[in-house]
């Protein structure tokens, strides 16, 4: 065996579990990200995955398997900066264990992250949110179970990742309705539940009668949703909704769109940007700045106190010098 198949086995034994204690996302995430790069350079150099050396992975091996992931896979530069990432936390790793090859591992480090394009966040309005909450069939079992997912992303904010892992236990039906859970960063968050949620929530769970541990939206077998399914699903509602509400025709709502529309909702409402960071558990305030680029409505509200250009011709220049005037002349 080559000396980077223990090198890697280590850094996720020793440092993600026993050092970082890195979630199950982040290992997903890593282990992703090496099962890509493998593949790659065996692609590239005939050498089997188990066979390769830390040499092989030099800054050209690297680069190529970056640029890679553009041209062949069709990432975005921010997905490349993200496996990046992964890749630098190993090669760090690696430079204790192998100073050998820190030559190699320096050239690797240097590559630099590419830049991105800041877009602006994609949100519902009111009318689309009201219209995609209505599209599932609510004379199916699985159309009320949809129809009170939708509700909620839309009501709490939480991440997909969020609402396929609630649980029945997570509710709490009372004078103060909240749901709890284990969101990004292992911040434990608590949401409270406007009135119509509340009834959904009533519903669904009187019709379901599944034990505590259960997960709140589970498929037909049991299990929790994935979030490939709660992509699917919500493509199949947007469809549906776009025959009531035509704004919704061509717009590419993802389940990400239900967090940004429940941070424009709060906005549009007044509430404080540091308010909005603590419900969508933000991890800085500067994450919620985007709502503010991507809100018109405040934009407008604010071109609104100015006022109008061009409504006077503008005035002839008189200089208040004579030496001044003397100049402007030559």
């Amino acid at each position: 065996m080559s000396d980077l198949a223990p090198l890697l086995q280590r850094f996720f034994t020793d440092k993600l579990d026993g050092q970082m204690n890195a979630s199950v996302h982040t290992k997903a995430a890593y282990a992703d990200t090496f099962r890509l790069l493998l593949t790659y350079a065996h692609q590239r150099t005939g050498t089997a995955p188990s066979a390769l050396r830390l040499a092989d992975l030099d800054a050209d091996m690297i680069g190529g398997f970056l640029q890679h992931l553009e041209d062949k896979r069709g990432n975005s530069a921010s997905t490349r900066n993200a496996r990046r990432a992964a890749l630098r936390s190993f090669f760090t790793y690696a430079s204790y264990r192998a100073p050998g090859a820190i030559a190699t591992i320096s050239q690797v480090l240097a590559i630099p992250a590419k830049r991105t394009k800041t877009t602006i966040v994609s949100f519902l309005t009111r009318t689309e949110a009201e219209a995609l909450i209505a599209a599932p069939d609510t004379t199916t079992w699985t159309g009320r179970r949809d129809r009170l997912l939708l509700h909620l992303g839309i009501q709490t904010g939480l991440r997909v990742s969020e609402l396929i892992g609630l649980r029945v236990v997570d509710v709490e039906i009372g004078p103060h309705s909240q749901l709890r859970c284990l969101g990004k960063g292992r911040k434990h968050r608590v949401i409270p539940l406007q009135k119509p949620a509340v009834r959904l929530l009533n519903a669904w769970l009187a019709e379901s009668g599944t034990t505590p541990t259960a997960p709140l939206f589970p498929t037909s077998r049991g299990t929790p949703l994935s979030r490939a399914a709660v992509a699917k699903l919500l493509a199949r509602h947007v469809t549906v909704a776009s025959g009531r509400c035509p704004s919704l025709r061509g717009k590419n709502v993802t389940p990400h769109t239900l967090r940004h529309t429940c941070a424009m909702m709060l906005l549009h409402a007044g509430i404080d940007t540091a308010s909005i960071a603590l419900w969508l558990g933000h991890a800085t305030i500067q994450t919620t700045q985007a709502y503010l680029h991507a809100d018109l409505e405040l934009k407008r509200r604010s071109l609104d106190r100015l006022a109008p250009i061009g409504d006077h011709p503008p005035a002839r220049y008189q200089a208040s010098d004579a030496l001044i005037a003397f100049l402007t002349d030559r």
